[in-house]
Parts: C-alpha cells; structure tokens; sequence
C-alpha cells in the first residue's frame, strides 16, 4: 500500500490534521502501551510533520505519521552527547494506527523520512530514539545502534544513528 503522504511544518497544518495527529499518537503511546507521558513536548511547533492518508477512501484517514526535528538531542537516560542542527536530523514520534500494521506502513514511512532527509536538509547523520526491541527493524534501513540501552517512559529503548549515503562513517 502506498499511502497519499503530505509534508508540512506544524503551523501549516489544520485544525483537523493536529487534532489526528496528537489523537493518533495519543491512541498508540499512551493507551494502547499503556504509557502515560506527556506527549505535547513543546517540540511539535518547530517540526518538519510527515502525515500519511489511507489511499482508498473519499475521507482522508490518518493512518500514520512521524516528525522530524532539527539536530539530535538525546532523549531521557541516554548516555549520548547532543548533535547541531548541521550535522543530524532526528527522526521521532514514528506511529501506525493499529488498524494498519501488517502492510509494512512502517517501512514506508522511515523510508519517505530517510529520502526527505537526504533530498532537503543533507545532513550527514539521521538519529532516532528506537525501542529496544525494533533494533532489526531500523537496521533493515541503515540505523545502527549507539551507546547503551536506556529506560524512556518506562520502555527500554536504545539510540540508533543512520550515515546519509555517500558520508563516511
């Protein structure tokens, strides 16, 4: 399946499509994980939001999202310095509404992140906050794991970082 993505900065975005968002990510983070954490972090308004739309129906549904965000900040209990804005992008807050997992949504997703990276910001590292358990996943793309595993709202996580093709190592 090929979803209908839209790019945009958070303030481009309507009413309608930050309430699905912040609803979506309500759904799967804090109920479906059973992980209550403050989702709003502040960060939203100076994200890059990749929204994706289920292709078949008249309505547009929200069936996926992710946020990119200028730099590399290491999240809560990581061990891992911070990075500028010139030298990595982090990718954050992947989600699948569950009514769409099995259809390699996920995939698709990190992979669009992956190619607006490497088309519109060009920095060398991609980096991400991963659950521990994802670690093959993301290694499908290129991600490699970095310093230790660590505890984020209770889940084990672990920090992984993707170099931008044609960049050294």
């Amino acid at each position: 399946m090929t979803p209908h993505f839209l790019w945009a900065p958070f303030d481009t975005l309507t009413g309608r499509q930050v309430h699905d968002l912040l609803r979506l990510r309500q759904d799967i983070f804090i109920v479906e994980q059973n992980c209550p954490y403050p989702d709003i972090d502040g960060r939203d308004p100076t994200a890059e939001h990749l929204l994706a739309f289920d292709p078949s129906g008249k309505v547009r549904t929200l069936i996926g999202a992710l946020r990119l965000l200028d730099g590399a900040a290491a999240p809560h209990g990581s061990s891992l310095p911070a990075l500028p804005a010139d030298q990595a992008t982090t990718i954050g807050r992947i989600v699948v509404d569950a009514a769409y997992r099995g259809v390699k949504l996920g995939g698709t997703l990190l992979a669009e992140a992956i190619r607006q990276i490497e088309a519109t910001r060009h920095t060398p590292i991609a980096q991400l906050s991963a659950q521990a358990h994802l670690q093959g996943f993301y290694g499908r793309y290129g991600f490699t794991a970095v310093g230790e595993e660590y505890l984020e709202d209770g889940i084990p996580h672990v920090d992984m970082r993707r170099q931008a093709a044609g960049v050294a190592a």
